[in-house]
């Protein structure tokens, strides 16, 4: 019980930098596996192949919502349990989070099995690029499983307050597929096949770590066999709770389509390759933030749960500074040396080079505002206030940058294109800033209320 009395009552800022540290080595190793996969055929298959592999991003992106869906929905019940020392609701939460990810799993690969061609050409693949796209996805879908696993039931080891595990998990399954991308793209010569077998291979010994995890000793919750099954109750909690980064995620799949379309249109096929290079950037910084939130979702969940709102109030600030440093911190270095980080993927073309130096720059100007944003959404998901985090998350995909990329492309052609993301980052932070202003008082007043009470 250790891991409880530490949340309840251990220093916020040193408890948060405990979790912190495995969490950002955890997620920064997780965002290795596409970059490490685009530097690899970037570099050894070429140019029109990593345009190829960028098609499939969007797709990806699918894959990942429904394991946030369940795993982060599962992770904040379970913390939100633990702190009302509910632990038969936190297990049977766990039980149902993997009965639901076993079904959703099946769904996903009849799916896009039965729907592959049209997805492709849909987020953009063309005569060109669709065959690495095609050979990528078909050896990828048979990985769904190990990927929604994996993923899922590591946030809920993260939230049960076992971030060092969580971290050692990503660092095994990561390391494993950086050892196996030049393998099989090198050494068996099987290109962007085989950047699709080394990903697979690494997931499915990340599912197998976790469910390792929740049969032994170390975990707080249990994996037993008379859980596995769908509680409808809990299983509409899970949902609720997950589906605001769930429909961030399909929402970016979406854009991410629309995307490469309009790049298609004003910059060719090279301009969804730039595409594919800025958003391996965009996933290592974000991913930093998100680092934050899961060193403070815990922290939040439980002390939400155990109506300690002090100290929900002061892990809430530290995360905002903390990824506010890491986004200031990017920008300066993005805006500084974009060259150097674009070459890291492809020093062959000369015009995939130049569009991408110009979008990075554009794409990463409102960089220090990020980091609120990314914070103050993932606050209410962490509280469990679903249709906030849900509106401050689709407010900047949905209603901001669709529109912006279906308008300013007409009036400055591809520049159109990147400034859409600045603009509707800037936008969405004032929106949030309201929105976290209202419930920071609201809060207040639940913890003048309590005092006066006691």
């Amino acid at each position: 019980m250790k891991n409880i009395e530490e949340l309840s009552s251990a220093n916020i800022g040193r408890l948060m930098l405990k979790y912190f540290i495995p969490a950002f080595i955890g997620v920064f190793v997780n965002a290795l596996y596409n970059i490490v996969d685009r530097i690899f055929i970037g570099q050894g298959v070429g140019a029109e192949a990593l345009s190829g592999i960028s098609v499939i991003f969007p797709v990806m992106l699918i894959m990942m919502a429904f394991g946030m869906l369940i795993g982060i929905g599962s992770g904040v019940f379970v913390s939100i349990n633990l702190g009302k020392k509910d632990f038969d609701t936190a297990e049977k939460t766990l039980g149902t989070g993997f009965a639901l990810m076993i079904i959703v799993s099946a769904i996903i690969m009849i799916l896009i099995y039965v729907l592959k061609v049209p997805i492709l050409e849909s987020f953009g693949s063309t005569k060109e690029t669709f065959q690495y796209a095609n050979d990528y996805l078909d050896i990828i879908i048979v990985g769904i499983p190990f990927m929604v696993i994996g993923f899922s039931l590591n946030n809920i080891i993260r939230s049960e307050g076992n971030a060092r595990i969580a971290m050692i998990s990503m660092i095994l399954s990561a390391g494993l597929n950086i050892i196996l991308d030049p393998v099989f793209i090198f050494w068996f010569d099987m290109g962007v096949k085989g950047a699709a077998y080394a990903t697979n291979i690494s997931m499915f010994a990340l599912m197998l770590w976790v469910l390792l995890h929740f049969r032994g000793k170390r975990s707080l919750v249990k994996l037993h066999r008379k859980n596995i099954k769908v509680n409808m109750n809990i299983a509409g909690e899970i949902v609720a709770i997950g589906m605001a980064p769930f429909a961030m995620q399909i929402a970016n799949s979406v854009v991410q389509g629309l995307l490469n379309k309009k790049l298609i249109l004003f910059g060719g096929d090279l301009a969804v390759g730039a595409m594919g290079i800025i958003n391996s950037v965009i996933s290592l910084v974000v991913m930093a933030m998100v680092a934050v939130n899961m060193a403070s979702q815990p922290i939040i969940g439980f002390n939400y749960g155990a109506k300690s709102i002090d100290r929900v109030k002061q892990a809430l600030r530290i995360s905002v500074v903390s990824a506010t440093v890491v986004a200031v911190f990017a920008f300066l270095l993005v805006q500084s040396v974009p060259g150097i980080i674009v070459k890291l993927f492809n020093n062959d073309s000369q015009i995939l080079y130049d569009i991408a130096i110009k979008g990075l720059r554009f794409v990463t100007l409102a960089f220090p505002l990020v980091g609120f944003q990314v914070v103050a959404s993932h606050f209410f998901q962490a509280i469990g206030k679903a249709k906030i985090s849900m509106f401050a998350t689709l407010f900047r995909q949905v209603i901001l940058l669709i529109p912006f990329l279906f308008i300013l492309p007409g009036f400055w052609e591809i520049n159109g294109v990147w400034l859409s993301y600045p603009l509707a980052d800037t936008l969405s932070a004032i929106a949030v800033f309201f929105l976290l202003l209202r419930e920071w008082r609201r809060l207040s007043i639940q913890e003048v209320t309590k005092y006066e009470a006691a």
